[in-house]
């Protein structure tokens, strides 16, 4: 439903800066129901009472916390829409996955500058190698709406089934100097402006929140009981790698 644009500023390939016309999100409600489906399959997160999904036995579930802010255009806070990942060379749709969110994954959508919006995530793969590309949002006052990715390009090896945490994300909009990667594609030119996701990057950090994050998913999930859990805590952002593989594409 969304439609996937080639802006020559990084978000063509992979299926990755969906632009949406306005019609295509108004009514959609705060978790903004429309999906790019044209260039990665739509999938649930585990644990969700929303879609009851069941996790496979010899599924892996990666646990992550994730922090979208706004401080360069304050009136338009990032709403995280997918959670873009793929695997390992990956050539066609059946190899992206779009994990959509959920009730629960909204953990506070406070639109603040201040707090920004908060998510629990919960992405289950099958044994294989894979690529956390990075985070798509939303972010609308109408009728501008503005369309962000939170680049991460997280390699992830899937090599047993089991429950691992990854870590806290904070993906916070600043204005861009030069030629740094844009915080989201240029068109369409006015919506994209006004959000400040063409005349801003993004900052982001990793962090090992887990002894703050447990309680809040095994109060929030069911399922996850006293499942021991693993750390498995992202790589640093690495901003040079977000700048090549945004001018490559």
């Amino acid at each position: 439903a969304g439609s996937w644009v080639g802006s020559g500023d990084g978000f063509g390939a992979g299926g990755y800066g969906a632009t949406f016309t306005r019609g295509q999100v108004t009514g959609a409600g705060p978790g903004v129901g429309a999906v790019p489906a044209g260039c990665a399959t739509p999938t649930k997160m585990a644990y969700s009472d929303e879609f009851k999904t069941v996790v496979k036995p010899s599924d892996a579930v990666f646990l992550m916390t994730a922090t979208t802010k706004n401080t360069y255009h304050p009136s338009f806070q990032p709403r995280l829409l997918l959670v873009n990942v793929e695997k390992a060379g990956a050539k066609e749709k059946a190899d992206r996955f779009n994990f959509t969110m959920d009730k629960q994954a909204r953990l506070k959508e406070a639109d603040s500058h201040e707090e920004g919006n908060s998510y629990l995530l919960r992405l289950q793969l099958p044994p294989g190698h894979y690529v956390i590309r990075g985070l798509t949002c939303l972010s609308g006052h109408f009728p501008i709406i503005g369309t962000f990715f939170a680049p991460l390009h997280e390699e992830l090896t899937v090599t047993q089934p089991g429950v691992f945490y990854l870590g806290h994300v904070d993906a916070i909009v600043r204005e861009r100097t030069g030629g740094e990667f844009k915080a989201g594609p240029s068109i369409p030119l006015i919506d994209q402006a006004a959000a400040g996701a063409s005349g801003g990057t993004f900052d982001v950090l990793v962090s090992d929140r887990w002894d703050v994050d447990e309680a809040t998913f095994r109060s929030t999930f069911a399922p996850l009981g006293n499942a021991r859990v693993e750390k498995a805590i992202l790589q640093p952002f690495n901003r040079a790698l977000a700048q090549d593989w945004w001018e490559k594409h």
